[in-house]
């Protein structure tokens, strides 16, 4: 009866034993080698991410947070736009001389002689009167190409947006005036025009809302 028992004490601790090695075993087979993951960058913030313990009751709170952490960050890349306005209907067609660049500085004569042609600015700026509006630009991220705040920016809805044409799009419910690209992968992008790196590209990602509105095609501003 004894050395039944030790018998069976003997096997329980190789089985525990055992049982132990293999756990171990496979623990190390599930560290990750280097490399492995998700690559930096590729996430939901672009940015490298570490595990954090956290209180149940607190996860919602904190993903709300970091869900506001993200529109905030993307809404100071989207550098949104304001005022929009149309056309004034039936506006009285306008011909203002246009002076050819032969004439010297100082106030140009209006004679004949020195006017290239009449210009009417609404046939100027618009083409198709019924799909164009007038967007106010607020921020500087396309200062490069000429847009500074409180520009009035063109839109033509009518136009077809290609490659490398300044949009006026929608990102996630905010306006944005960028230049329209694609990545490498076939996806879009959208770049600012400000070379001194205050604003960053937009990548659309899936999940994200975005539509285009119309192409920028033209501007126009006051001094006074």
């Amino acid at each position: 009866m004894i050395v039944c028992q030790k018998k069976t004490l003997t096997l329980a601790i190789n089985y525990c034993y055992n049982n132990y090695m293999n756990i171990k075993s496979l623990s190390k087979s599930r560290k990750r080698a280097p490399g492995a993951g998700r690559k930096v960058g590729t996430g939901k913030f672009r940015e490298p991410t570490s595990v954090l313990r956290v209180p149940a009751s607190q996860s919602a709170v904190i993903k709300d947070f970091l869900a506001a952490y993200q529109k905030k960050k993307l809404g100071a890349d989207l550098d949104s736009v304001g005022d929009f306005s149309f056309p004034v209907e039936n506006a009285t067609p306008l011909a203002i001389p246009l002076f050819s660049s032969k004439v010297a500085a100082g106030f140009p004569s209006p004679a004949d002689d020195h006017v290239e042609k009449r210009l009417d600015p609404n046939d100027f700026l618009i083409d198709q009167k019924d799909a164009t509006f007038f967007v106010t630009i607020q921020g500087q991220s396309m200062m490069d190409v000429g847009l500074l705040p409180g520009d009035k920016a063109v839109i033509d809805r009518s136009k077809v947006a290609a490659i490398g044409d300044i949009v006026l799009a929608v990102v996630d419910g905010e306006f944005t005036v960028k230049t329209l690209s694609r990545k490498k992968d076939g996806s879009i992008r959208l770049l600012p025009a400000n070379s001194t790196g205050a604003y960053a590209p937009i990548d659309i990602k899936e999940g994200m809302q975005f539509e285009i509105w119309g192409v920028v095609t033209g501007s126009f501003r006051r001094f006074k």
